[in-house]
Order: structure tokens, then C-alpha cells, then sequence
């Protein structure tokens, strides 16, 4: 394994070779006598030259557009599905309920992993698996294994779902961070909105087998830049070095460790806490209330692939190829929701630099747009799709912006649970996509139904008329959300649990901050993710303590309890 471990290393774009690199003397310690990054370390993927973390980055976003593309790649195929098997079509719909299931496993299983191995290794290992049970799909036999092989692929594939982010934050500061976090959401977007298309103009020459061949042909020439792609994660890269300081009984540091070897570094202690955390957050009302709106978001993507071929193939008459070529229009909406979101981080980014106070609550001006727009693009839709006489550019274009709609829900909405969660975003985002994919799986098995049932604008009104009730949610959360945070057992200024290593790092760092002002460099140069959520919890509390007063008087608690809350 180890011998597998360098040759796989040469290849990696990584700017250093690990056995070119000579241990110093006194090897770098932060105060806790912990090995740390140093201030311009080469290590510290943060300190990687600009066009190199692109690189990375754009690998990464490569996974993503794998397994957001095969989700749907298969629903343009449901009719040849269904007569070579002899299934109905919502039967051949459980080809994309069985994948987005598998989606589930992502951050419940894989996530994990990737704190005890490191993620290129769960990267190499899970996409070559998707691969291989890509061709269990493209070769099935039967309808039977059809379906266990899509509920593999998409267990696999959620790997990289769940883990390029992490990616991003491993190479980005939080700033820069905003721009690439567009970027990722595009494609959570772009990737299954492009799936029917294909499959669409296969099905008109060919059948439903050459959705895989595609799906196939797509994963080996993104495997090539996948192998490429370094250890980003901080953590890891420590452990790495502190072994190799032991090893080399430099002394005096012969025992010398990682921050997280500090922890419980078991499997068992892992999965622990990612089986049981994110179903405690879920039940918080911030999480819990996020979650329902999203999973109403990702399941209206996905009931896309359904309606749309009913406004344009069955109402219109076209083909099941031209009939899916409107979806190019959720395309171009997301693009332009992710300029919106670039704008709108610039600005921020500004307002920051300007010493003005920014909340997480900040983080919901363009939910807000996109909850407006999501009803009333859903209306114009509905409405403008019911009538043939109607020319099809009009629903198209609402389309257009119902998908820009959803990308600023989905977007704000990501960025809220982030920084409201900070030190347990990664608990609180995991179980947010556990269940939008379950909502987003259900899609396929009643979209037909409820639409013959009620026509395209009556079950066009249902869903807008849902979207009008949860509009309310990001303007409670903008105006009560701080006062919500603060009752919240895991708000970022919650209190420290003395097991939870997460916790008291931002512990840690805060008295730090208390009694100097700033971090010492071992900390202020440090890749982990967690430390830089921390050091921005540390910030947030602080912005808050001029708050205090205010909150005392709204709540009726007297300062004490604001502080057994966890006020910084």
C-alpha cells in the first residue's frame, strides 16, 4: 500500500514531492505543542499558487458534474426502458429514485472516511467503483439488476458529491471561498438538467444502453485529471508529517502529534458522531426549517424531468429529443444565478473590508430574492405551459428564471446553515442532503400522476402556491434568526462540549483572540477547516457581544443566561 501510495504521489499537482522535502531541526509546533503549518508553508494547500488550487478546483467540479449528469442522464430513456423490460414508466422511474438514495450515503459514510484516509483516496476508490457498476448498468440483463446497479453508482458517485466541497474549503479562505462555492452549485444544477437532453436525442436513434455508454465514456476521461488531484485536507497532511517526524527520532520530538491525533482517531469514534450529530441538528429549528424548504427545491428539480416532457412532447407534439431542449434554459438560469451570487459575495466582501458587521442572517438577501421568485416564475410556468396556443419561448424563459430562483434558495440557504452552524456545519449540511435526495427521489414516482390529475396549471399552482407558504421562512429567519441562534444548543457561540475536539479548538482560539487580539501565525496559517469555522465563530461572537443588551431586553433573560446559551 505504501509503495501504491508514492508511485500514485508522483503524479498529483501537488508543488512538492513528499520525499524531497527535509525535516528541519526543530520542527515547527503551535502553542499546543502540536505539529502546525508554518507561516508560508509549502504543505499548506492554502499557500499553493493560485493557478494550481484551480486546477484542483476544476477536477474537483469535474466529480460533481459526473454525478449530478448521471442522475438524470437516464430519464430521457424511461420509454425504452419500459418496453424492453416490460415495465410501466413510473417503474423505469425508479432508475433515478434508486440513485438519488444512494446520493444519501455521500455524507453519512464517505464524508467520514475522508477524515480518517484522507479525500484523494476516497476520490480514487469510490469513482472507480462507480465506473465499474456504470457497466453493470449499460450491460443489464434485467430490469432487477438495472436497478441495483444505479443504486450502486449512485452510492459510489456521492462520494465526490459530499467531499468536493470540503475540497474548496481546503484550498480557499473564506472569502475566496464564495466564487468557487458558485461555481460547485452550477453544477449541482447544470449536471442534471443536461442529463435528458442527451438522453432525449438518444432515445430517438438509439436506446437507453448508450445513456451508460455515455455515462462511461464521460467517467474514464474524467478519472485521467482525477488521479492528479493531491491530499488537500489539513488535518490529514499533519498526520502525515507527524509520522514522519517520529520516524525520524529527531530529538526531542519522538512523540511529537497532530492536532486531530489528539482525538479519538478510531473509526468507531468517526462514525459515531456523523451517525447521531447531524440527526440532533436536524431537529433544530434553523437546520429543521432549512431542510424542508430545500427538499422542496431539489425535489421540484427533479419533478422538472417529468414535467417537461409533458408540456412539450405529449401537449406539443414534439420529439423526445427537441422536447427536452428547454431545459437548456434551467442552464442558462443557474449561470445567471451564479453571477448573482458572485455580485453579491463582492459586495459583502467589500462591506467586510469596510469594518462593517456582517451576521449569517446577511447570508439570506438572496434567498429572500429567490423565494419571491420561485412562486411567481412558478405561476407564469404553469400557466403559460397550459395552453399550446401560447408560443413556447414563454414558458421557457420562466424556466429560465424559476432555475435562477432556486439556485439563489440554494445558494443562500447553504451559506446560512454554514455560518449559523460553523464548528457543526459539516453535521448540519449532511443531513440537509440526506434529505433533499430523498425528497429529490420521490420526484419520478408521482410527477405524472399529480399532473394528469390536476393539469399542468393546477399542479403548476400546487407547487407555487407551497413555494408562496415557505417565501416566509428566510424573512422570520432574517428578522428572529440571531434570537433563534442563541437558544440553539449548536449555534456557533454554543456551549463547548469538553469531549468535542471541534469545540474546543474554537475554545481555544478565542481566548487567544481575548487576550492578544490576534492569532499566533501557527493558527492564522493553518489549512483546517474547522480551525478557519472556528476562527469565524470567534469573529461572530465578538460582533455580537455589542448586542447583548439588546438581546437581554427582547428575550427577558438576564446576562448570565445569555452567556449559559453560549454568548461569546
Amino acid at each position: 500500500m505504501a509503495k501504491l501510495g508514492r508511485i500514485m504521489s508522483r503524479a498529483t499537482a501537488k508543488p512538492y514531492r513528499t520525499a524531497h522535502l527535509e525535516l528541519e531541526e526543530r520542527p515547527y509546533l503551535n502553542e499546543h505543542g502540536h505539529v502546525d503549518f508554518k507561516p508560508g508553508d509549502i504543505e499548506n494547500p492554502h499557500n499553493w499558487s493560485a493557478p494550481r488550487r484551480w486546477y484542483v478546483t476544476v477536477c474537483a467540479v469535474l466529480l460533481v458534474v459526473n454525478a449530478t449528469f448521471a442522475s438524470s442522464a437516464v430519464s430521457g430513456c424511461f420509454g425504452s426502458i419500459s418496453r424492453e423490460f416490460r415495465v410501466s414508466e413510473e417503474a423505469a422511474g425508479l432508475t433515478i429514485t434508486l440513485f438519488l438514495l444512494g446520493y444519501c450515503a455521500g455524507p453519512l459514510i464517505f464524508a467520514p472516511l475522508s477524515e480518517f484516509y484522507g479525500r484523494r483516496w476516497i476520490f480514487y476508490s469510490t469513482f472507480l467503483l462507480y465506473i465499474a457498476f456504470n457497466f453493470l448498468c449499460a450491460f443489464a440483463p434485467n430490469f432487477g439488476s438495472l436497478l441495483v446497479g444505479r443504486f450502486l453508482t449512485g452510492t459510489f458517485v456521492s462520494a465526490p458529491l459530499s467531499n468536493s466541497p470540503g475540497v474548496l474549503a481546503d484550498l480557499w479562505g473564506p472569502v475566496e471561498r464564495g466564487n468557487t462555492m458558485a461555481a460547485f452549485s452550477c453544477m449541482v444544477w447544470v449536471g442534471p438538467a443536461l442529463g435528458p437532453v442527451v438522453g432525449g436525442f438518444l432515445e430517438l436513434k438509439k436506446d437507453w444502453r448508450w445513456s451508460f455508454y455515455v455515462l462511461l465514456w464521460l467517467g474514464a476521461a474524467t478519472a485521467i485529471p482525477m488521479f492528479t488531484i493531491p491530499e488537500t485536507f489539513g488535518p490529514m497532511i499533519l498526520v502525515h508529517r507527524a509520522r514522519r517526524i517520529r520516524k525520524a527520532q529527531i530529538p526531542g520530538y519522538e512523540n511529537v502529534k497532530a492536532p486531530v491525533e489528539e482525538g479519538d482517531r478510531s473509526l468507531i469514534g468517526i462514525y459515531k458522531v456523523a451517525l447521531t450529530r447531524p440527526w440532533i441538528i436536524l431537529f433544530d429549528p434553523i437546520s429543521f426549517l432549512c431542510a424542508v424548504y430545500m427538499s422542496v427545491v431539489y425535489m421540484l428539480l427533479y419533478m422538472l424531468f417529468s414535467i417537461y416532457p409533458i408540456v412539450f412532447q405529449e401537449q406539443r407534439g414534439w420529439n423526445s429529443g427537441v422536447g427536452e431542449l428547454p431545459l437548456i434554459g434551467s442552464v442558462i438560469g443557474s449561470f445567471i444565478g451564479g453571477i448573482i451570487v458572485f455580485f453579491d459575495s463582492k459586495r459583502k466582501t467589500k462591506k467586510i473590508e469596510a469594518g462593517i458587521p456582517m451576521k449569517p442572517e446577511d447570508r439570506l438577501t438572496i434567498a429572500i430574492i429567490g423565494g419571491v421568485g420561485f412562486p411567481a416564475t412558478m405561476f407564469w410556468f404553469a400557466w403559460t405551459a397550459n395552453y399550446n396556443w401560447i408560443h413556447w419561448i414563454v414558458p421557457t424563459l420562466a424556466g429560465v428564471f424559476l432555475a435562477t430562483s432556486l439556485m439563489l434558495i440554494f445558494v443562500g440557504y447553504l451559506n446560512y446553515l454554514v455560518d449559523s452552524y460553523l464548528m457543526y456545519a459539516a453535521s448540519a449540511i449532511a443531513v440537509n442532503t440526506v434529505c433533499r435526495s430523498a425528497c429529490g427521489a420521490a420526484a419520478p414516482l408521482f410527477t405524472n400522476q399529480m399532473f394528469n390529475a390536476l393539469g399542468i396549471g393546477g399542479g403548476g399552482s400546487l407547487i407555487g402556491g407551497v413555494a408562496t407558504l415557505l417565501a416566509v421562512i428566510p424573512l422570520v429567519f432574517y428578522k428572529y434568526g440571531e434570537r433563534i441562534r442563541i437558544r440553539s444548543r449548536f449555534a456557533p457561540t454554543g456551549p463547548m462540549k469538553p469531549n468535542d475536539e471541534e469545540a474546543q479548538r474554537a475554545e481555544r482560539e478565542e481566548k487567544f483572540a481575548e487576550a492578544g487580539g490576534d492569532l499566533p501565525p501557527a493558527l492564522s496559517e493553518s489549512s483546517s477547516t474547522m480551525i478557519d469555522e472556528a476562527r469565524e465563530g470567534v469573529r461572530v461572537g465578538k460582533r455580537r457581544e455589542s448586542q447583548d443588551d439588546d438581546i437581554q431586553n427582547d428575550l427577558g433573560e438576564p446576562r448570565d443566561e445569555n452567556v449559559e446559551f453560549g454568548k461569546s
